[in-house]
Order: C-alpha cells, then sequence, then structure tokens
C-alpha cells in the first residue's frame, strides 16, 4: 500500500480518518485522493462513486459501515488512508485499526450538539496516545465565528484546541483563510489548490489576535517561547514549527484546520500539515511497545474477497512482509499466500511491503484481526487488542430455506471473524439462535452481508425471554404411581414425594428418605431424572421450573416389572400431580444496568426507565468523562429490546449501556397472562 519511502527514506505513514457519523469523513478521503492524484475524479456519495463506502450495504444505506483504506502519494511522501466508520454501532471497526496508525484526523462539523459524538472519538485517542489532528469541515456552512465554535468544542478534549487557521469571509462567505504559522492568506478555489493573496483589508488585527493566541497555547509546554511573548519578542517562524511538531506528536494539542472536504477546500494544507507534523511509524512502534522488535506486523483487519478467499490488512511495524513470508501470530505459523496494495474495494499484488506499509497478506487463515504477527522464529509479544463493547441489541435468526443451516454456521463465523464485534449466542433456555451487536442498524448490515457475501437468506426474529416458573407454597405425600400391563413383562412404579419452595437463586435440590428398601435404591436416580423432566416444563406456561425441592420419602416396587423407566415415569406423574397444588407462579429476568449518556441527557433517562418498569438505584458523573453521567438500574430483560434504539434517539446516538443479569422476579396480573397465553399459543 503505498512506496515504502519518500526521496529522504522516509517511510509510509499511517493515518486514520475519524469522527462523528455524518461528519464528511469518506468525502474528505475523496478529496485528499482527488488532491494527490490517487485518482482521476473526486467522487461523491450522492453519485455513490466514491473510492471509500464502495460496498452494497455502505452505498445503500448512504453510511459507512466498515473502514476503507487507501494510499496517496504527496509532494513525494507516501501515506495510507484509512477511513472509519463514524455511527458508534460501527466503531470498533476503527478501533481496532487505530491500533497502529501513526495520527489520526479528526472530521467535525462546526456544531456544538456534535461534542458528545466528538468526545467518543476524542477520549478514545487520547486514552491510546495517538497524536491526532481536528478538520472544521463544510466551512462553506458556518453560520457562527470559528471564535465561537472553539470555545464550544473544547470540552470534546482534554487536550488545547489549538487554532491554526481562521476564516477570510466575503459576505458571508468563507472565502479563503490566514495560515496562522505561516502568517499568509489565501483564497479558496473549487477542486484546486488556494491561491495566495494579500492580506485583505481588516483581517490583520484579527490575524494577529489569533496568532497571539496560538502562541500563547503553544508556550504552555516551552518556557522559551513563553519567555518570548512576556518580552514582546517575535519568534522566529522555525520556532513556532518545531514547537508545532513536538507538540503534535507528543500529543500535547489539538491542531485545528477548516475546509470544506466535498469542494476540496483547505486539503492542501491539511496534507502539507500531516507531511511536516504526523510522527512515523518508528513513534508508533515505541508507543506500541515494539521500539526492539526486528519483525512487526499489527493486524488491523479481516477480509473475505468473494474470488482470493481472505486476507489480512496489516501495518508493518519493523522488518518486512509480502508474498511467501512465514508469519508467526499468536497461536498458528503461517505462510502469506501473496501481498496487495488496496484503494477501497480494488486490490493490486505488490512487492515485499517495508517498514511503515499498510499491505494486506493473503491467505493467513489462522490469524485474526488485533494479532501481531512477525517473521521471526519466536514470535512477538502481542499488543493488546481493542475489545469490542458488551452489545446491546440481539436478535433471533433462522435460514429461511432449511438446505442453508449447514451453511449458516461458517458463514457467521467468518462474519464474526470480518467484525469481531458481532456475537452469537445459543440460547439454552430458548432455544433460539440470537445475534448480536451494538446496534439495530449493525446487525440489519450484517444480516445483509450474510446474504450477499455468503448466499444465507436469514429472518430475524425478537428474541424470547428466558422466563422461569417457581412455587410459593410445598405439598406433601404425593403419590406418583406408574403401572402398565401389556402382556409379558409389565411396568410398575411408585413414589411418593413432597415439594416445596427455596430461596430466589437457589436451583433445584432432591433427596430422599426411603427405609426398608420400598424404592430399591438402584431406582432412586431414575426418580430423580423423572423429577427433571417435568420441570424442563412448568405447569403454568411450559416454562423451566427453579428453586424446588423434592423428597422421595414412600413408595413400592414390583420384583419383576419395576425398572428405571417405570420409577422414571413415575416421578414425573407425582410432579405433575402436585406441582399445580404448589400455588406456581412466573418469574422474569431483571437485568442490572449501567446506561453513559450525556449529562444534559440524564432526566430523560430517568424518565425512560420507570417507563419499562425498571428501578432506578442512582447515578453518578462517570469517571473520567467530563460532562458525563452513568445512570444505574434495574430493568426486567422484557423491556430492553428495543432500549438501545431509545437510548441512542435521546442521546444523539452516542448512548449507550452495559447489563448483566441480577435477579428473577415473581410477574403477576395481566401482563403474566399475556405472557403465557402468547407462549401456549407459540407452542400449539
Amino acid at each position: 500500500m503505498g512506496q515504502s519511502a519518500g526521496p529522504a527514506g522516509r517511510s509510509s505513514r499511517c493515518i486514520a480518518l475519524v469522527g462523528p457519523y455524518l461528519s464528511g469523513k469518506t468525502t474528505l478521503l475523496e478529496a485528499i485522493l482527488a488532491r494527490t492524484g490517487a485518482v482521476t475524479r473526486q467522487g461523491t456519495i450522492t453519485d455513490k462513486n466514491t473510492i471509500g463506502d464502495a460496498s452494497p450495504e455502505a452505498r445503500d444505506h448512504g453510511m459507512s459501515v466498515e473502514l476503507n483504506v487507501a494510499d496517496a502519494t504527496f509532494l513525494g511522501e507516501s501515506f495510507t488512508f484509512i477511513d472509519c466508520p463514524g455511527s458508534i454501532e460501527f466503531q470498533h471497526e476503527g478501533s481496532l485499526a487505530l491500533t497502529a496508525c501513526d495520527a489520526a484526523i479528526v472530521v467535525c462539523e462546526p456544531d456544538p450538539k456534535r461534542v458528545p459524538a466528538l468526545q467518543l472519538i476524542m477520549k478514545q485517542l487520547e486514552d491510546r496516545g495517538i497524536p491526532r489532528f481536528l478538520f472544521l469541515n463544510k466551512i462553506d456552512s458556518f453560520d457562527t465565528q470559528v471564535r465561537d465554535i472553539l470555545p464550544t468544542l473544547q470540552p470534546a478534549s482534554s487536550k488545547s484546541l489549538v487554532l491554526r487557521q481562521i476564516p477570510i469571509w466575503e459576505k458571508g462567505v468563507a472565502s479563503g483563510f490566514v495560515d496562522l504559522a505561516l502568517e499568509r492568506a489565501f483564497v479558496y478555489r473549487k477542486q484546486a489548490n488556494a491561491e495566495v493573496i494579500e492580506m485583505p483589508v481588516g483581517v490583520r488585527d484579527r490575524e494577529t489576535e489569533a496568532r497571539f493566541k496560538m502562541l500563547e497555547q503553544l508556550a504552555d509546554y516551552d518556557d522559551e517561547l513563553m519567555e518570548q511573548l512576556l518580552a514582546d519578542i517575535q519568534p522566529p517562524r522555525e520556532k513556532v514549527f518545531t514547537d508545532l511538531v513536538k507538540e503534535v506528536q507528543d500529543g500535547l494539542i489539538v491542531p485545528v484546520l477548516l475546509g470544506s472536504a466535498q469542494n476540496g477546500n483547505g486539503i492542501l494544507r491539511l496534507l502539507k500539515a500531516l507531511r511536516h507534523e504526523a510522527p512515523f511509524v518508528d513513534r508508533t512502534a515505541k508507543r506500541l511497545k515494539l521500539e526492539n522488535a526486528k519483525s512487526a506486523a499489527h493486524i488491523i483487519k479481516t477480509i473475505y474477497t468473494p474470488h482470493g478467499g481472505k486476507i489480512s490488512v496489516a501495518r508493518v511495524l519493523a522488518g518486512e512482509f509480502g508474498e511467501g513470508s512465514v508469519v508467526q501470530g499468536a497461536h498458528a505459523e503461517e505462510r502469506a499466500a501473496s501481498a496487495f496494495s488496496l484503494l477501497g474495494a480494488e486490490a493490486k499484488k505488490r512487492p515485499m511491503a517495508k517498514v511503515g506499509d499498510t499491505v494486506a497478506l493473503g491467505r493467513l487463515e489462522k490469524i485474526i484481526s488485533g494479532e501481531t504477527v512477525s517473521t521471526d522464529k519466536g514470535g512477538i509479544t502481542q499488543v493488546p487488542a481493542p475489545v469490542p463493547s458488551q452489545p446491546v441489541y440481539g436478535v433471533a435468526i433462522t435460514v429461511k430455506d432449511r438446505k442453508d443451516e449447514v451453511k449458516l454456521t461458517s458463514a457467521l463465523a467468518r462474519l464474526m471473524e470480518e467484525d469481531p464485534s458481532l456475537s452469537v449466542e445459543h440460547a439454552k433456555d430458548t432455544h433460539q439462535m440470537v445475534l448480536w451487536g451494538q446496534g439495530e442498524m449493525h446487525l440489519r448490515v450484517s444480516l445483509e452481508k450474510l446474504k450477499r457475501k455468503y448466499g444465507v437468506d436469514a429472518e430475524s426474529r425478537r428474541r424470547q425471554v428466558p422466563y422461569k416458573e417457581t412455587i410459593r407454597k410445598g405439598v406433601e405425600h404425593v403419590r406418583g404411581r406408574h403401572k402398565k400391563q401389556s402382556g409379558g413383562h409389565g411396568q410398575f412404579g411408585d413414589v411418593v414425594i413432597d415439594i416445596k419452595p427455596l430461596p430466589r437463586g437457589s436451583g433445584f435440590q432432591f433427596a430422599e428418605k426411603i427405609t426398608g428398601g420400598v424404592v430399591p435404591k438402584q431406582f432412586i436416580p431414575s426418580v430423580e431424572i423423572g423429577v427433571q423432566d417435568f420441570l424442563q416444563k412448568g405447569p403454568l406456561g411450559g416454562f423451566p421450573v427453579v428453586d424446588v425441592a423434592v423428597t422421595l420419602t414412600d413408595g413400592s416396587y414390583h420384583a419383576v416389572d419395576s425398572s428405571d423407566m417405570a420409577f422414571r415415569q413415575a416421578g414425573r406423574i407425582g410432579m405433575q400431580e402436585g406441582m399445580p397444588k404448589c400455588n406456581p407462579v412466573l418469574l422474569e429476568p431483571v437485568m442490572e444496568v449501567e446506561i453513559a449518556v450525556p449529562s444534559e441527557a440524564t432526566a430523560r433517562v430517568n424518565g425512560m426507565i420507570p417507563q419499562r418498569r425498571g428501578q432506578i438505584l442512582g447515578f453518578d458523573a462517570r469517571d473520567g468523562w467530563a460532562g458525563w453521567d452513568v445512570v444505574r438500574a434495574q430493568i426486567p430483560e422484557s423491556e430492553m429490546a428495543d432500549l438501545i434504539v431509545e437510548l441512542r434517539s435521546a442521546t444523539a446516538g452516542v448512548g449507550t449501556y452495559t447489563s448483566k443479569f441480577h435477579h428473577l422476579a415473581e410477574l403477576t396480573g395481566k401482563l403474566a397472562d399475556n405472557i403465557l397465553a402468547a407462549h401456549k399459543e407459540a407452542a400449539e
């Protein structure tokens, strides 16, 4: 992917494009590729002809649903750009890729409402120590002064947002900009490089004020610069650029640049900032504690292609990788069948990839996304891969055509290898296969891929809740007798049992108090099996029964006709006779939930919980997240199927939650009656 070095022998750099949903990342990638000559014409999302978002799912939904990789060369230096999805439902794609990137361009609109979404991105970059630039996109739609916009965006970043440019306004439209480091004015040219112009009248004062503010922010980390400013000494331009490079690469500041990706404005200055200030792979290797590695690459994406099979997109952090390389992963050693450069969905065979390159390696069947690989015999220490967020949305899936049942398993395995934030659960109680993911759109796209890529047409339906049954009182001396005579040996089993409730969470207990051998010892285990057979489908609605103790107290047997099967059936009959007399009741699972939301949405979330029969336990500030809260609650599982949909709607797409089973609670009245009736109808 790209040449390995520029004219001075410098390695290729890998830059992630990240930002909130609909901020214009894919359009920015297209503008960069057009400006650098990687493509001859800038495509558009509307025309569905962009290099990124080339999959049918991305184009059908008008959004990024997977990362896109493309190379470009600018002024003799090589870059790989990785366009990451903006929706929170697909962000694990980008999270895996960020690990081995040298820097990130955070693309954002000048809209204060996007601050929580912007904060999600910034926090991840800050926590992982990745240098970053903020590109304020859609400058042509600004209706607020940049000096007023920046303070509203600052809460999204714990590091100072340092304005590098100010716009030049003409009749309310941004016609150009002033570069504060260069102290030069430029006028925009649509889909072309900006031109240097004389500083317009009335702009000089704004430029002087904004530049001094920039220098003050740089001086926070440079005592010499601070002394120059205090002495009213104008620092040399070289000094300013040196500080910018150091403070960007150390993650101390976030430079802010302006532009319009759709019109191709601000692209050249952005590329020049990357060329001069973005770090190289040696700093990335050091961040990942691989600075002494002789050979290392990080797998950032797994892709299954229709004709080429499996390819693994890898960033080379040390050494060389390519066709024929013997690659040692965390658990397997394999030989790469081929090496490719990628330009969106287009793959081209290429020679050996050197340090800094991003390359697709073919047929590493046992290597997965997030692994660190090496060509060294002993392998290499694994870089910790980000763990996917806990799934928040699940649907039960079945194939439309039964002959696809075998294909479904292997297709899902490949789908999960491509997207580790998906998971499959085989629900024991409901006997459903449940596909779990990060939201409604995430699963919709996944099922569309399942059909298009693997030919498996699956139907989805609401997943069933694993209700249980229990009893409120006990009963004693219940007889279960099974007697059958049909010529020859008959069947005879006779038991007397006591049934009583147990405290919640105790499960099932079986005991025996047989005296005098009235039930031979060899048949007692069969009685217990018969009891458990009945408990699989309780007397109320056929749900499993829990928290019940059964004691075998008496019985009788026949020397010839008694058998394991007869006593198993007798145990079942005894339960069938006794359980309806024990005041059976329905139990529903209740989940313990922690909901993370921006503070301005906390009141709305607190209103949602009682509407879902939930109980609010309290809320606190989210640790390490300025302006966020965590609401703790208990909510019945039956009320959580679409919780994430409402939560995202109430929080501009950024709210999320974690949950775990807490307890079973009794459910009575009309709601219980409706559940039992529906379950009975479904079983018929």
